[in-house]
């Protein structure tokens, strides 16, 4: 666990734009963001977007079926390297290495043809532009199956409080990025969540396609 930390540390140090916390999501905020992942006895494609080093994968691990599929798409390659030891290493991720893939691409770059019935992102849409999140996502909607769920999360008040000591520029880019999640959370949302035992307290949101 030390060394998992450490590791999303270091990447927060060299990629902030990309990692955007210091540690690791905690397990109160990984329990919520993998609510969703389990529905049914049906088998379902579960994807999960921006994973690090794996803090809320193991949540979604111990929700697969056994005829579950689970793919990861992280663009990180130390983050993806340590995925993959993780599930050749340790016991809970181990026993579905047999149904996961560990994929260094961005999600935009994955194919549409085999779409997913849970999405779970730890992206830090905050520090990216409108633009890349308004791609971003789209891919999500693409890669959604009818009736499918996409979970991501983003902290309390950091936006406005991040807005409001910024200049116009900065100001202009975090109240894009708010427009352009507020048009998927008001149409699609159908559940959210505050996780106030996360530090810094997160909102956890629920779309469905």
């Amino acid at each position: 666990m030390f060394r998992h930390h450490r590791l999303f540390f270091q990447e927060y140090l060299r990629h902030f734009h990309h990692t955007g916390a210091i540690a690791p999501s905690s397990r109160w905020l990984g329990a919520a963001l993998a609510r969703h992942v389990a529905n049914g006895d049906a088998p379902r494609r579960v994807l999960e977007v921006g994973p690090g080093t794996g803090a809320v994968t193991g949540h979604i691990v111990s929700r697969l079926k056994d005829s579950d599929r689970f793919d990861l798409v992280e663009l990180n390659p130390a983050f993806v390297d340590c995925l993959r030891r993780r599930f050749t290493s340790e016991p809970r991720f181990a026993a579905v290495n047999d149904r996961a893939r560990v994929i260094h691409a961005a999600v935009e770059e994955l194919p549409c043809d085999e779409p997913y019935d849970a999405i779970v992102s730890g992206l830090p849409f905050n520090n990216f532009a409108e633009s890349d999140v308004r791609r971003i996502l789209e891919a999500f909607g693409k890669l959604m199956a009818p009736g499918g769920t996409l979970s991501f999360f983003e902290y309390v008040g950091v936006r406005p409080a991040r807005a409001l000591v910024s200049g116009k520029r900065e100001r202009e880019r975090l109240n894009g990025v708010g427009r352009a999640l507020r048009e998927v959370l008001d149409r699609r949302e159908f559940s959210c969540e505050c996780i106030w035992p996360n530090v810094p307290p997160a909102w956890v949101h629920h779309v469905r396609a």
